[in-house]
């Protein structure tokens, strides 16, 4: 893939295949607007045809020898890293995020691929204490045909998290990427395909979205969904899911609270939460967003927050020194501006940002601060999901837990103190699947990622995303 319109496909029994006669829609780059590409969409024959070659190909790779997995992904990741200056190229003309930050996600993708390769060799059973004479074993086997959905905000990571842990457990996959963010998607494909997947493993779907999970999730081929995006659709998806009594992964929306005390080092914790706010524009699911400062310390940090907001470069993402790109659909800025007019209505205080970047053929919003927000404002209780960062001062450690825990969400949390005591307390008080003490660094190839409450179940990287690729057998036998 040389140029970005070349190759745009779907992947199915592995065939690549171009529009043709399917349907198709445009893919725009958010930088400026225009149209990039036509992507065509699968119909139902195609997810016929698909879901025929994910059940013959599971019966073989299933059955294969765990090296070979672990020499394709590895082989991939290598790929991955040589490919690495398109690719990331090519992820920052679809979704918008500056060419660092691509780059940074090729590796990680190509990471993460390498963690499944050496821990597909550790799916452990174990043996039970039996009298002589008799056996119980039990094992670990591929739970079958996967189907995967993937968001467009990490269009490299998501897949990466997709395909890994089940093309090393010995599961087929049927992935579904978002169609906004095609090329990334397929760039991961083609490395494992490259690297010498067989035919029918990894199948790449593009298509209308309900239309593509009704007909894979009704289908008895598929064994398992594997869901990343909002919580409205992983809900719907789960309903669909129930049918088939398919095992989920869910792991959907968020919006995460963070609790300053007045005793943390403020400036250092304001530069670090500012730099993870407008990562990715704030696309991110576990972006600090809702952030909770003890009164005393609260001024400080906010002028301190704000100061190193100020200083971003906003702009298309291949330019040299941008550290904020747009947002990924025209949609959005006037999403944006109806959740800060709101919070303005009801006696928040703009601090920075509050409007689209002057002159902006595409998708920009200025990174922005609101302070002193109301829990009634909707921005507090609805994902803002862009460059939104929301200020509230508390008092006493209970009272921000207690905001922190209000709402239905539990992806990521972040507590910034240098008490131990505060740390911990906070730390087991506060419900979220992850959290960061003194640190926004919570992802990584070796650590489950995942939520709770209406922020899904399960969890993926680490051994607990091999895991959720896993059922378990038990064999008792006697002689």
């Amino acid at each position: 893939m040389t140029d970005y319109a070349t190759d745009l496909s779907l992947l199915i029994d592995g065939e690549w295949l171009a529009a043709g006669p399917r349907r198709t829609t445009p893919v725009i780059d958010p930088a400026t607007g225009q149209m990039l590409a036509q992507l065509p969409l699968a119909d139902a024959a195609d997810l016929e045809r698909a879901l025929d070659a994910a059940a013959r190909a599971f019966t073989r790779w299933r059955d294969s020898a765990v090296e070979e997995r672990a020499r394709v992904l590895k082989d991939a990741a290598a790929l991955l890293r040589e490919r690495a200056p398109l690719i990331a190229r090519h992820a920052t003309m679809e979704q918008g995020k500056p060419l660092a930050e691509a780059h940074g996600e090729v590796l990680a993708s190509a990471g993460l691929l390498e963690f499944h390769a050496e821990e597909c060799r550790r799916a452990y059973g174990r043996v039970l204490v039996r009298p002589t004479g008799r056996r119980s074993l039990v094992t670990k086997e591929p739970v079958g045909p996967v189907a995967a959905f993937a968001p467009w905000n990490f269009p490299l990571h998501n897949p990466a998290r997709k395909l890994g842990p089940a093309v090393a457990t010995g599961c087929s996959v049927i992935l579904k990427p978002a169609e906004e963010s095609p090329a990334s998607a397929l760039h991961v494909a083609r490395a494992l395909v490259d690297a010498g997947l067989p035919a029918g493993v990894v199948q790449i779907v593009f298509g209308v979205p309900d239309e593509v999970s009704r007909h894979l999730l009704a289908s008895p081929v598929i064994r398992k969904l594997s869901f990343t995006g909002s919580t409205v659709v992983g809900k719907q998806l789960m309903r669909l899911a129930v049918d088939q009594a398919l095992r989920t992964t869910m792991e959907m929306g968020g919006h995460a609270p963070v609790l300053v005390f007045d005793d943390a080092d403020v400036d250092a914790a304001a530069a670090m939460l500012a730099r993870t706010k407008y990562r990715n524009a704030g696309q991110v699911c576990i972006s600090p967003t809702r952030f909770y400062v003890q009164r005393r310390a609260c001024d400080r940090f906010v002028t301190a927050f704000v100061r190193h907001a100020s200083a971003l470069v906003v702009g298309n993402g291949l330019d040299e020194g941008v550290q904020m790109g747009p947002l990924a659909h025209s949609r959005r800025p006037a999403a944006i501006d109806a959740l800060v007019g709101d919070a303005r209505a009801q006696g928040a205080e703009l601090l920075l940002g509050g409007r689209r970047a002057d002159g902006d053929a595409g998708f920009h919003y200025l990174p922005t601060v609101l302070a002193d927000v109301p829990e009634t404002a909707r921005a507090m209780s609805e994902e803002p999901f862009g460059p939104v960062a929301l200020f509230a001062p508390f008092d006493e450690p209970d009272e921000a837990i207690a905001r922190a825990n209000r709402l239905p969400y539990g992806l990521a949390a972040y507590v910034f103190t240098q008490s131990q005591r505060t740390a911990m307390h906070v730390g087991a008080a506060v419900e979220s699947g992850m959290v960061g003490i003194n640190t926004t660094l919570i992802a990584g190839a070796d650590s489950p990622f995942g939520g709770v409450k209406h922020s899904g179940h399960g969890a993926e990287d680490g051994l607990e995303g091999l895991e959720a690729c896993l059922v378990t057998k038990t064999i008792h036998e006697a002689v």
